[in-house]
């Protein structure tokens, strides 16, 4: 029986969504590492605008995504469910690649997507941004980004639609240059702009879409995915920077400037700054040698927190309870998002899902410090035993209230660590704490088996450059 307290928020968070219908507005960065925003500790960048989104609303330190690596981390974050449901596991490429890793060659349409089932309840959706759920490179027969239930899409080079294409320029040429220039053939409505303006060419078409959605009176959600952080980068020809992390920071710069535009528009209207939630977070950790997990070890394709710890905001001066708060308390992820928002909203789940994510609006809101009650499970892309100088990664992990383990896909090689007095994961505690890494172990294992699989054991070794070497502490 639930208890009393319980039942009485959540009527009262039904009621709210009913007779408001909230807009969301999605924010998707590419690449970022955890500690990479100067309200998250980055001393050698400014990001205002979204330090101000912060300081208004609430910034969340333990939240995840749910694969270290792009498309997997979309769909995740698009469906409440683990990707490798879709076969879905690693980004996306091209067609031989794709089918040698055991990968899909696109999201499967029927996928529980939030933008259909808001749809479905009368709300305006659109997707602005990098997709690479299907669609790029020799994959040409991939749906459309509006078959899976937005109304009207802009993407980049890895999806089906309208697509804005990078102009490259740096100082001392004389004319910019293209790239991906064969990607005009995946969907009508190619237009070329700068690399250095493209946020701000996604922010300029969600601009109109809200307004549209406002005059007409509908509530709205979208999707706002830069192209930004991810490398290669190419800042404003008069922002050039000096080596790879002056560059990545120059972006990251840009990328804040730009989405400024679309904060002041909600800030501006009393009606969306009262009814509108932003939430701002990465798909998944730094590229080495750009941005910065922060205290936590591992990048971009690992397992390891840097791989996988989110920096997580969430803005509405009209919806969260408590401003300028950090919640350092709740551990969650993206799949938890689509149940979290679909409550918020009064809009029913589709028939016959069972979502992976748990409904935490409370925790959303600044109201309360739940947690997920189920673990956080991940599995490494297929391709990725071995990357940015560790030769053997681990195959598997789970987060389970302060312990995070990790293993080889047959239990081999555990690691344990207290993420409570070790955010580093520096010190392998598998060896002192034999039954937790038992039950660990067998539940991590049944969690894997019990999904489709990919073709990561068969790739194991594969892909490194030189003999497999035990990094210490494991």
């Amino acid at each position: 029986m639930k208890p009393f307290i319980t039942i009485l928020v959540g009527s009262f968070l039904h009621l709210f969504a009913q007779a408001s219908q909230p807009n969301i507005v999605l924010v998707f960065i590419d690449d970022m590492g955890w500690g990479d925003f100067s309200c998250f500790g980055n001393k050698a960048a400014k990001t205002p605008h979204i330090d101000r989104l912060a300081k208004e609303g609430v910034r969340f330190e333990q939240f995840y995504v749910n694969s270290p690596i792009c498309s997997p981390s979309r769909t995740a974050i698009s469906t409440g469910q683990y990707p490798q449901r879709w076969g879905i596991t690693s980004y996306l490429a091209h067609r031989d690649m794709n089918s040698r890793r055991g990968m899909a060659q696109w999201l499967d349409p029927k996928a529980p997507m939030l933008a259909r089932s808001l749809q479905q309840v009368g709300y305006a959706t659109g997707h602005f941004g990098k997709w690479h759920m299907g669609g790029q490179r020799d994959v040409a027969e991939a749906p459309a980004i509006t078959e899976y239930g937005f109304d009207a899409s802009l993407t980049n080079f890895e999806g089906m639609g309208p697509k804005l294409l990078p102009l490259t320029l740096k100082p001392g040429w004389t004319e910019p240059r293209r790239i991906w220039s064969d990607a005009e053939r995946l969907g009508q409505g190619t237009r070329w702009m700068l690399r250095s303006k493209i946020t701000a060419g996604f922010v300029d078409e969600a601009i109109p879409f809200i307004q549209k959605a406002v005059k007409a009176k509908k509530p709205f959600y979208v999707n706002l995915w830069p192209d930004d952080v991810h490398s290669p980068f190419w800042p404003p020809v008069d922002k050039w920077a000096d080596g790879k992390r002056g560059l990545y920071h120059s972006v990251l710069q840009e990328m804040d400037r730009q989405l400024g535009k679309l904060f002041d528009l909600i800030r501006s209207d009393p009606a969306l700054y009262d009814n509108t939630l932003v939430l701002v977070c990465s798909d998944n950790g730094p590229e080495q040698g750009a941005g910065s997990a922060g205290p936590f070890r591992g990048f971009k394709t690992h397992l390891y927190e840097g791989g996988i710890r989110s920096s997580l905001i969430a803005w509405g001066p009209g919806m969260v309870a408590k401003h300028d708060h950090v919640n350092r308390a709740s551990v969650f992820s993206a799949i938890d998002l689509v149940p979290t928002l679909l409550d918020l909203t009064g809009t029913p789940y589709p028939k016959g899902v069972i979502f992976d994510g748990e409904s935490l609006p409370g925790t959303l809101l600044g109201q309360a410090t739940t947690s997920r009650k189920a673990p956080i499970h991940f599995r490494r892309p297929p391709d990725r035993d071995s990357f940015y100088g560790d030769n053997d990664l681990p195959d598997l992990a789970v987060r389970v209230s302060d312990w995070k383990f990790l293993c080889e896909y047959d239990g081999s090689d555990p690691e344990l660590y207290n993420l409570k007095t070790d955010l580093g994961e520096t010190k392998n505690l598998a060896h002192e704490h034999p039954k937790l890494v038992a039950n660990f172990t067998k539940s991590l294992i049944a969690w894997h088996e019990s999904l489709p699989s990919d073709n990561g054991p068969q790739l194991t070794g594969q892909f490194r450059r030189k003999p497999a070497k035990k990094p210490k502490g494991k």
